[in-house]
């Protein structure tokens, strides 16, 4: 029997013809959503998002952690740990959605060893902040298409901080299109560690656009995410090539396949 994932849409990127953000949420209830997700936070009308949230029901699946700082430098750590703090505190009138965290870039002349240890002291950090508040934090593998020089674009080691940290409130965002540029195998790199991802996103290669569009085996993808157990929500962080009823009625089919 196919799995029915609830499907958030990435309102950063979709429904702009709208407006703000809160007039984007409007509109993403109007086309079929329940869940809807964003990037940075105090560029945005948070207080108006609220009450959009109050009045159509839906709910933030997930938004960034802002500012963006590394968690593998030390000498930003404090930074990103009072990032943390200050992003808990400002969302909590959203619903105390998912916080996304990055990892930020290679620091010159450190080790992996030293690379791996100080993303998890600033992690554990984090981490404490989030258990305080009842919130879950996402770690987010990027890829070097996008970034050259970030730490953090293995799903695996990815994967390996979040166990290391050891919290119930730090999980992995997992993301196909950043994993797909890295040309990771997907069954094999989540095989066994399900449990340890909060969120999934999809985009099709190469274009970043709504599953169906380009060259992956959503078939594939769908049994996969079904195969491993997961059962969360799907992020659909993608830029649409279609008006967005549409396009969620395709990823819709897409990822019941």
């Amino acid at each position: 029997m196919s799995a029915v994932y609830q499907l958030s849409s990435c309102i950063e990127w979709q429904f702009a013809e709208a407006g703000d953000l809160a007039a984007r949420l409007r509109a993403a209830r109007d086309a079929g959503f329940h869940l809807a997700e964003f990037h940075l936070w105090r560029d945005k009308p948070v207080e108006a998002i609220a009450t959009a949230l109050d009045e159509t029901g839906m709910r933030l699946t997930s938004l960034c952690v802002d500012p963006r700082r590394s968690i593998v430098d030390p000498a930003e750590r404090d930074a990103m740990v009072t990032a943390v703090r200050e992003t808990i505190a400002a969302t909590a009138i959203l619903g105390k959605p998912n916080l996304i965290v990055a990892s930020g870039f290679r620091v010159d002349g450190m080790s992996e060893e030293e690379h791996f240890t100080n993303a998890v002291a600033a992690l554990r950090a984090a981490a404490d902040a989030a258990e305080d508040a009842g919130v879950l934090l996402l770690l987010e593998p990027l890829n070097t298409r996008l970034f050259a020089t970030m730490y953090l674009v293995s799903t695996k080691l990815g994967l390996d901080l979040v166990e290391a940290v050891n919290s119930p409130n730090l999980r992995l965002l997992y993301d196909v299109w950043h994993s797909a540029v890295m040309v990771e195998d997907m069954g094999a790199v989540l095989a066994g560690r399900v449990h340890l991802v909060g969120h999934v996103q999809v985009a099709d290669m190469p274009d970043r656009n709504e599953p169906g569009t380009g060259t992956l085996d959503w078939r594939l993808i769908a049994q996969t995410l079904r195969t491993i157990g997961y059962d969360g929500a799907i992020g659909l962080e993608y830029f649409p090539t279609m008006p967005m009823d549409q396009s969620l009625a395709q990823s819709r089919r897409k990822l019941s396949d």
